[in-house]
């Protein structure tokens, strides 16, 4: 056998191991999108503006708002630039997604995408106008800006991606190789369960 066959029984590397993931970021996006839709709607239709509704007792309540800023009534002013930021989130996120073979992270774009698309709905087809419209605001905490779901899908996107950062995980699912003193570590490690 000459040096360049490779032995049937230990087959040729590929260049890419694992297998893409973007369908995992388009499920999750699906799910959490249409969770925010039909609990936006339902909440229009069932409760009345700017009155609280007890919940789970004074720990989670409803009451409705229309927020024209960004995620928990910032920048109340600048609504077509949130509309314009939300709408380059959703082509980066998608353009990256083709390129994902880390579960955690086509799971962590899978909520920022749902957040994004979620409120970007609201403010292209809700009054006052196009990429005007204010967001349905309805979950109420203690202590806490009044949010919904797409608020919450960008929260739990950016810990998740907080989390990969540091953890060193690429969207291809190696890791970062933490350097030590004195030790010859290859620059990527295989990333334990991404």
């Amino acid at each position: 056998m000459s040096p360049a066959e490779t032995p049937p029984d230990h087959p040729a590397p590929s260049a890419h191991p694992r297998p893409r993931r973007t369908l995992w970021t388009f499920l999750v996006w699906a799910v959490v999108y249409a969770l925010d839709q039909v609990t936006k709607v339902v909440a229009v239709a069932t409760l009345e503006p700017g009155v609280a509704r007890p919940f789970v007792g004074e720990v989670l309540q409803f009451h409705l708002i229309r927020n024209p800023g960004a995620a928990f009534s910032f920048a109340t002013g600048a609504t077509w630039i949130f509309t314009v930021l939300a709408a380059v989130v959703v082509v980066v996120v998608v353009r990256v997604s083709r390129k994902l073979r880390s579960l955690p992270w086509a799971l962590a774009l899978g909520f920022l995408l749902a957040g994004a698309t979620g409120n970007l709905t609201d403010r292209l087809l809700r009054a006052p106008g196009f990429a005007r419209g204010h967001v349905v605001d309805f979950l109420q905490l203690p202590h806490w800006p009044i949010f919904n779901v797409a608020d919450a899908s960008i929260c739990v996107a950016a810990v998740c991606i907080a989390v990969l950062a540091v953890r060193g995980v690429g969207l291809d699912g190696t890791r970062e190789a933490r350097e030590r003193p004195g030790a010859d570590a290859p620059a990527r490690t295989e990333a334990d369960g991404a």
